[in-house]
């Protein structure tokens, strides 16, 4: 072989080697493109679960929030109950005290004294959103009375509360104190 078809030769050799190479590094780099278009995917999916954790999390949080708003106002609402409880047992000793009977002049000057107190106490406890639960001739109803006393009257129908033995009541839509009462029990 001459000199010249050597040196083609050769020339043909280095340009096969350097396409090789350019063959080899494209691959590595298709290679790398492929592992970096599949790390992007995972790294998408990872964000998409991410973002919708994030979401939960918040709707948690108003949800928590809304709870937490509605037991506030609940405590603020009933705040009062422990006094007002305390208070009935006043207002019922009041009643009696009024209820009683006498003949005395003196004592009825009590009286009278007493029902201002009485009255003036039932306005502010009414001021609170105290009401008395007073179902006289009603079905009773478990969640508002209990029935200390049973008694047969042929002519009412049956679980009709005949009598209120001790006054019941409600703070707003709670009771607080359920009324004591006699049924009808046939």
């Amino acid at each position: 072989m001459s000199k010249k078809g050597k040196k083609e030769k050769q020339q043909q050799e280095t340009e096969l080697l350097e396409e090789t190479k350019e063959l080899e590094q494209d691959t590595k780099i298709n290679n790398e493109m492929l592992k970096l278009e599949e790390e992007i995917q995972n790294l998408t999916e990872e964000n998409k679960a991410l973002a919708e954790k994030i979401k939960l999390s918040q709707a948690d949080l108003i949800n928590y929030r809304k709870r937490k708003d509605e037991e506030t106002a609940n405590a603020m609402k009933y705040a009062n109950q422990d006094i007002i409880k305390d208070l009935l047992n006043v207002v019922d000793n009041l009643e009696r005290t009024l209820n009683s009977e006498s003949e005395s002049e003196e004592i009825k000057k009590y009286q009278d004294g007493v029902r201002l107190i009485y009255e003036n106490l039932i306005a502010i406890l009414k001021s609170y959103g105290v009401t008395e639960i007073n179902r006289v001739g009603e079905v009773f109803d478990p969640t508002q009375e209990q029935a200390l006393l049973t008694e047969c009257v042929e002519d009412k129908e049956d679980e009709i509360v005949l009598e209120v033995l001790l006054k019941g009541y409600k703070l707003k839509e709670r009771v607080i104190r359920p009324a004591s009462v006699k049924i009808n029990q046939k």
